[in-house]
């Protein structure tokens, strides 16, 4: 027979184990966690991922940093925060959005915690509208349910079908709870090329006044942007209750991308693949993208989109 003190003290190391094992600390050092209340972002971190990989985007960077540092750093927002990035193709929205979900959530798009949703994919027939938006519905109450901080990325928002996204507005707006959820710590962004024409004259046009680009500020394009996207038909915001009712936080916009600017991608794309910088290379694959206007050639048509692409041509050399 086993003694009582023998007894007891296995079942107090068991206790113990069993406590250690199931503290959040090491249990989420295995399985993803939502982040617990009160867990701010690093802003060090984020600051220098974005001024080291988002290149020529100065608006974006200020905007995005100043936006999600404070919305973090708020203990009880009022909102969750509303961000649509809009530009271009190639213009970083896509890798500013994933650098901003990876320092919420560390595994970024592959986190639980992380949703993206992608127009053409998620939502292609028009006349299924009314049943996405239920789905859609469903789909975001359940995620912030079981995480708070959830991040939703919609990517593609000018191929949305009009009024698809508006079904998601009773989640953006000021409410403390929707039927019990509060969806207040929640993320929520729109990557789209709608106003990408609005956003590059106006960048053209400080140009031919020769004003500095970083001279270009958030006033001189957000009026604009949001008017443009909200009359166009084809930005998936069309007459939509989100801007009617300024549940956006921020219009942010993309600047073209100039020569020197390629040139920063293909560099930073050749130390990713464990190259050492060969200016050469660097100065002919800035050379072989498209760029316009057709006289002055100032803006690349591509922006750094088909940087890895071309890149590959190279790699022998």
């Amino acid at each position: 027979a086993l003694e009582p003190l023998s007894v007891g003290l296995a079942i107090g190391v068991a206790s113990a184990l069993t406590g250690y094992l199931s503290h959040p600390r090491f249990y989420c050092s295995y399985v993803e966690c939502c982040p617990r209340a009160g867990q701010h972002l690093n802003a060090t971190a984020l600051k220098a991922q974005l001024d080291n990989r988002l290149f020529g985007q100065h608006l974006a960077k200020d905007v995005v940093l100043k936006a999600v540092l404070g919305f973090s750093n708020n203990p009880s927002p009022k909102k969750p925060l509303m961000l649509s990035l809009h530009g271009w193709a190639g213009t970083g929205k896509n890798f500013l959005s994933q650098i901003l979900a990876e320092n919420v959530h560390p595994a970024g798009l592959r986190s639980k915690f992380v949703h993206l949703f992608l127009a053409t994919l998620h939502f292609p027939h028009h006349d299924q509208v009314k049943l996405y938006k239920e789905q859609l519905q469903n789909w975001i109450r359940g995620n912030v349910s079981a995480c708070p901080s959830s991040v939703f990325i919609f990517d593609e928002m000018d191929k949305m079908h009009p009024g698809v996204i508006d079904a998601i507005k009773p989640f953006l707006d000021y409410y403390e709870e929707v039927d019990g959820v509060s969806y207040r710590k929640a993320i929520f962004i729109f990557l789209s090329n709608a106003g990408g024409d609005l956003i590059n004259k106006a960048a053209l046009d400080f140009w031919t006044s020769g004003k500095r680009r970083e001279d270009i500020q958030l006033k001189d394009l957000e009026p604009v942007l949001s008017v443009g996207v909200f009359n166009n038909k084809n930005s998936g915001l069309w007459h939509s209750s989100i801007i009617d009712r300024n549940l956006i936080d921020y219009f942010v916009p993309f600047l073209p991308l100039e020569h020197r600017h390629v040139k920063m991608c293909v560099r930073a794309e050749m130390r990713a693949r464990g190259y050492a910088v060969d200016e050469q290379i660097v100065q002919a694959v800035a050379d072989e993208m498209t760029y316009f206007p057709k006289e002055q050639k100032i803006y690349s048509d591509k922006g750094c989109k088909t940087v890895q692409a071309k890149l590959d041509i190279h790699e022998d050399v």
